[in-house]
């Protein structure tokens, strides 16, 4: 943007208008356009979770080994991450409505190659293509529907929002599930098709009247180049770091190397360059910096979590595809019942008061799951599960009206792009730390399980004969052993974590006490002040 004296530029032309502010939409029309924002939304953050159990079905059909088959989940995390944080610019560059429906368009032709794809390199940068063109998508979905509601309103608006946004990764293994144990993995990617083109086509014809003013700024190449690098470095690292024993590797130290030098030139370029990428500008607002802070750490360890357990349903608790995924959708349910009524009390109710709520109710949750064990039935598993619905509709709108408060409209998608950003690889970390401590500390629990057991001992001979007399081989009989022990080593590791993220949601309150209190004009999420 350029700089202005007394409203004009620097040169001697006036200085575009910064924002056109349109009045809210009404009626019907304001029902198609929730409706069709809430689609687009629903289909990027279902993607970013829907291929999680059908990983082993994909590894499988292409003939690669599990561990290569995650890529196709990682590579679109890493696209994803580097374009997010571009939505402000790219706003700036072709206006929000088009950008909107254009980045949406190309998602849907990124799913139906994704499901033609032969092999899994086709199939990994085809997920790159879907991931870096759906970056906007969701920080625009965000802002759009602001600008919709009257500000009065704005509270509501971000439940709708976050509702989407809460039922989505629910949503994701339990289709994702269904869908490969009954028809192909395939059409976990065409799904997307007549998704794309519905919410594409009533936006547009709702939203095009009312795009944003565009200023035709130049590209940041070397920021943009040193935000490829410092991101996929780092994104790369955190993949690859369970598989190569993390800094025992040369490769993991330099790529950890790469990530860091490449942050710190990001750094120092985005804050003196004309024209950044990325507007950092934003991180001087001190609810904005508090709010990131405090939903990204606490959105990693929610998403660690969210990984974590239908890795332990499938593999230790005897679960499928399905079951895994049944098993965690009931955190919906919730979280749809309570989000308007959070939507509605934003404007009346401090905001980190709310979101104080979330993380006691997540605290709760995760310390109930860390008294599971092996015998936990189905109803054991599904009561934390239902309570943390309640966690989820307190997360979202409290921490997003936090984040955006005292910012103008024009400022909001490079200000939800920005977040988001941390917010998803937040979410990356948090995945590939809970699966790295999981398996370290299920080795450990392993060692010591095993230290304690006595080959001459009377209930040892007495597994060891039980299990020969029903047809077990001697080597056969000591391999069962070892899975049941497997299986208590990771179900404790399993608690271990559980409990660790437990006591991060109490120290996160403190974060979120950090940011001043929002005083909002006629209830508005996005129009509060008190930021700086």
């Amino acid at each position: 943007m350029s700089k202005t004296v007394n409203g004009n530029a620097a040169g001697s032309k006036p200085a575009p208008p910064r924002h056109i502010e349109h009045p809210p939409l009404t009626g019907a029309t304001l029902l198609w356009g929730t409706l069709a924002l809430a689609l687009a939304t629903f289909m990027i953050v279902l993607d970013s979770s829907i291929a999680n159990v059908s990983i082993p079905a994909i590894s499988g059909d292409l003939g690669v080994s599990p561990t290569q088959g995650t890529w196709v989940i990682t590579s679109f995390a890493v696209a994803n991450a580097i374009s997010i944080p571009l939505t402000g610019w790219l706003t700036q560059r072709f206006g929000q409505v088009r950008l909107f429906v254009i980045s949406i368009l190309l998602f849907v032709l990124a799913s139906w190659l994704c499901g033609f794809a032969p092999n899994i390199e086709s199939l990994i940068a085809f997920r790159v293509l879907q991931g870096a063109v759906s970056g906007p998508i969701i920080p625009l979905s965000q802002a759009l529907l602001l600008s919709s509601y009257p500000k009065a309103k704005a509270g509501m608006a971000l439940a709708l929002w976050a509702m989407t946004t809460l039922v989505a990764p629910v949503m994701g293994p339990l289709l994702g599930g269904w869908i490969t144990d009954h028809i192909s993995w395939s059409w976990i990617f065409y799904i997307n098709i007549p998704v794309g083109f519905i919410a594409s086509s009533i936006t547009w014809s709702l939203y095009k009247e009312r795009d944003s003013i565009i200023h035709k700024l130049p590209i940041d190449k070397v920021g943009l180049f040193l935000l490829i690098v410092w991101v996929g470095a780092m994104q790369i690292m955190m993949d690859k770091g369970k598989e190569l024993d993390w800094f025992a590797s040369n490769q993991i130290i330099a790529l950890a190397v790469t990530a860091v030098v490449g942050f710190a030139f990001f750094i120092a370029w985005e804050l003196t360059d004309d024209h950044p990428v990325v507007d950092l500008t934003l991180f001087a607002r001190r609810n904005f910096w508090t709010g990131t802070i405090a939903l990204s750490l606490a959105y990693g360890v929610f998403f660690g979590n969210v990984v974590l357990l239908p890795l332990w349903l499938q593999q230790y608790m005897g679960y499928t595809a399905t079951q895994a995924g049944i098993v965690l959708a009931p955190v919906g349910v919730m979280a749809i019942l309570l989000s308007p009524m959070v939507g509605k009390s934003i404007g009346k109710v401090d905001p980190r008061i709310l979101a104080t709520i979330s993380f006691l109710v997540f605290a709760l949750v995760l310390w109930m799951r860390s008294r599971f064990n092996t015998n936990a039935d189905l109803t054991t598993i599904l009561i934390p599960t239902v309570v943390q619905g309640v966690a989820m509709a307190f997360f979202f709108i409290p921490l997003v009206s936090l984040t955006l408060s005292g910012l103008t409209p024009d400022k909001i998608p490079a200000a939800s792009g920005l977040s988001n950003f941390a917010r998803i690889t937040a979410g990356a970390f948090g995945t590939s730390i809970a699966t790295t401590l999981w398996e370290n500390r299920a080795a450990m629990h392993h060692a010591h399980l095993t230290e304690k057991l006595n080959l001459a001992s009377i209930p040892m001979t007495q597994t060891v004969s039980g299990l020969q007399a029903s047809g077990f081989s001697s080597e056969q009989a000591m391999a069962v052993i070892n899975r049941s022990i497997d299986q208590q080593a990771y179900m404790m590791s399993a608690n271990d974590i559980f409990f660790a993220s437990s006591m991060i949601f109490f120290v996160l309150i403190g974060v979120v006490w950090l940011a001043r209190p929002v005083k909002s004009s006629g209830g508005s999420a996005a129009d509060a002040s008190g930021a700086h």
